[in-house]
């Protein structure tokens, strides 16, 4: 029906209060799966711009050189994506393979051994607060309908439908780099003798907006993850400025 909203209330039994269902509730229903994507596709573009910022900046560090600042920049970008791509691909593969060995290991025991698995279903809900009965009588509806995924996600905490995919994730990994690392290197070949504090400028935003977006996304207080993006930026920057200085002046 038309009008409905987030605190609208569910069906409920006569004479009982309504039941409300807050967004709150109805937000947290595929966290895992957005928190996933945040650490491939948000934090990957936080890479890309601290990566690629610092290399740069070591670079002008030592030499004003555009020519040399795009080659240093676009190395860096490049490596990083490949690597950051390379780094997710093994990580969530290495994840796929042990939620799939886990389920065929569930697998394999209910065949075996369904009378024992029932009980264990059971004990699992009633460490919930369940009554023992009726946590007995859920567990059996739950193996009736579907044993394996109620173990998985009950035992094991994996949606046996929704299991990580390494090249969603690698793909995102990499492009999210990219997008990113191409901010400092815009900025550090702007032909202005102000580039560096341009560049300084525009990745502090670019860095308080992934921290933004990255608490968000995580259901988190924005305000501290901004600051430790910003602060982990600028000392980065600083650092490889100053290394650059110092082996420019050495070199020359």
């Amino acid at each position: 029906m038309g009008g409905m909203t987030a605190s609208d209330t569910c069906e409920h039994h006569e004479g009982e209060p309504p039941i409300e269902v807050h967004a709150d509730d109805q937000q947290t229903e595929g966290l895992a799966n957005r928190l996933n994507w945040l650490r491939a596709g948000v934090l990957g573009a936080n890479d890309g711009i601290v990566s690629v910022a610092g290399i740069v900046m070591g670079v002008a560090g030592a030499t004003s050189a555009r020519h040399d600042l795009f080659i240093a920049g676009m190395a860096g970008l490049v490596a990083g994506a490949l690597s950051m791509a390379a780094g997710e691909y093994v990580s969530v593969s290495t994840q796929r393979d042990a939620e799939l060995a886990l389920l065929d290991k569930e697998r394999r025991e209910l065949d075996e051994m369904p009378h024992e698995e029932l009980h264990e279903l059971a004990e699992i809900i009633s460490s919930k607060g369940i009554e023992e009965g009726l946590a007995m009588e859920v567990a059996q509806q739950l193996t009736e309908s579907n044993a394996l995924r109620a173990h998985a996600v009950l035992e094991l905490g994996i949606d046996p439908d929704d299991t990580v995919h390494p090249w969603n994730a690698a793909l995102a990994s990499m492009v999210s780099f990219v997008c990113g690392a191409v901010l400092p290197m815009l900025t550090i070949l702007l032909p202005w003798p102000e580039r560096i504090y341009v560049t300084v400028l525009a990745v502090m935003v670019a860095l308080a907006f992934t921290g933004y977006m990255s608490a968000s996304f995580g259901y988190a207080k924005p305000g501290p993850a901004v600051v430790r993006n910003i602060v982990g930026g600028l000392f980065a920057m600083g650092v490889t400025y100053a290394i650059g200085v110092a082996i420019g002046g050495a070199v020359h």
